[in-house]
């Protein structure tokens, strides 16, 4: 028998879990509600190691989901922060781009961030990027003014006391080791003990796929973890930085390339690379799990991915072992940058979904089946974008569960 029982349980602790406990709260107050993290406090993984930065939602084509929630989930992320006293800072960046080939892909992301309704973009002759950051190189300019740097730990902490605040149980320190199904219940086993609830959210991250499993969901992808691995500017270097240096993206990749970015309490973050981690929650180069490394090289779509994208891989993974070539890839964007101006920070680990056909998984992808729906794909801009998300899930559970 379950040790206890609750109407709705959210499986993880991470930003995108934390806001649609919230988000299930506001919406369902009488719900009996319960969070379950493995980790002893909420914001471990993706959502504590990340830049920190609110996306404007210029990258994202328009009409996706990512779009909408980014651009929405920007303003709302702003106002939160205010609300609560959490730093935040609208600050803005510029992208760059680096030589004549990129400047009609510059052009397009005008194009694009227009379409999506962000306000204030415009092009820039060199001066006028010059007169924002003094030392940026380039041939070619983008102002986003509305991007911003945040505390997305701090952001997750006040979800959390949000959630108990509203009558909601945030239990850290509990694996989910088992899902099965009695009575028409989701039961939970785990390593505090055994829950049951009526419904139940998936927002695992890094695990999301196996939580699936565990439910008996045929996943219609993988997740695949990439390192991004971060250098810091030295203190007497930071002057060569204002505030958000971009490359122009190649929009095939969910990752953005090699950037500058100014923390919210201080520090310049550049990075990061994309490398394949051999560890799920793999944070350094040495970390090493067989059961990931297996399930990565059984995996059809994996090789699929390997074959289109070996050249673009073998690059990242030269930049990862060479910091004179990751510095040469700094100095596209900042050419006054040297070797001496960076150490080696740290790192985050991404969960990339990956179809079988190899394909990266572009926008969020949700799954809603017997009595749980499943958030597959939620990388860069959920930080941003977690509290339309949270909502959104919350609408698809209400339509597929019938609330």
């Amino acid at each position: 028998m379950p040790d206890q029982r609750f109407d709705v349980v959210v499986i993880g602790g991470g930003i995108v879990g934390l806001a649609t406990a919230l988000q299930f709260g506001r919406a369902f107050p009488r719900l009996r509600l319960l969070l379950v993290e493995k980790e002893d406090g909420v914001a471990r993984h993706q959502s504590g190691h990340n830049s920190g930065v609110i996306h404007s939602g210029i990258y994202y084509k328009p009409g996706s989901l990512k779009a909408k929630l980014c651009v929405e989930g920007a303003a709302a992320m702003t106002a939160f922060c205010r609300e609560h006293g959490i730093a935040v800072e609208i600050c803005g960046k510029l992208i760059v781009a680096t030589t004549e080939e990129e400047l009609p892909r510059l052009k397009s992301l005008l194009e694009r961030g227009q379409a999506n309704g962000i306000a204030g973009l415009k092009l820039l002759s060199r001066e006028q990027a010059r007169e924002i950051e003094p030392h940026c190189g380039g041939v070619g300019w983008l102002q986003v003014p509305g991007t911003g740097i945040t505390d997305y730990p701090a952001v997750c902490e006040k979800y959390a006391a949000l959630i108990t605040a509203q009558g909601g149980t945030v239990s850290t320190g509990t694996r989910v080791t088992g899902i099965a199904r009695s009575s028409g219940d989701i039961v939970l086993e785990t390593t505090r003990g055994s829950f049951a609830a009526k419904y139940g959210i998936n927002c695992g991250g890094l695990h999301s796929d196996r939580l699936s499993g565990m439910a008996g969901e045929k996943t219609e992808v993988k997740i695949v973890p990439f390192r991004g691995e971060y250098y810091d500017l030295v203190k007497e270097r930071e002057y060569l930085v204002r505030n958000l240096i971009y490359p122009v993206p190649d929009l095939r990749f969910p990752f953005l390339g090699v950037h500058f970015t100014r923390r919210v309490h201080g520090g310049i973050d550049a990075g990061p690379n994309a490398v394949l981690a051999l560890k799920r929650e793999g944070y350094r180069r040495t970390d090493f799990n067989l059961q990931d490394v297996a399930s990565t090289l059984a995996y059809s779509g994996f090789w699929n991915m390997a074959r289109k994208y070996w050249r673009s891989g073998a690059g990242e993974v030269y930049r990862s072992l060479h910091k004179p070539a990751m510095v040469r890839a700094m100095q596209a964007l900042l050419p006054e940058i040297t070797a001496a101006d960076v150490v080696a920070d740290g790192s985050g680990v991404r969960a990339t979904a990956v179809s079988r056909d190899g394909s990266l998984v572009d926008d969020f992808q949700f799954a809603c089946s017997n009595n749980m729906l499943h958030v597959w794909n939620v990388v860069s801009p959920a930080a941003t974008a977690s509290l339309p998300i949270g909502r959104e899930i919350v609408r698809m559970a209400r339509e597929g569960f019938g609330l």
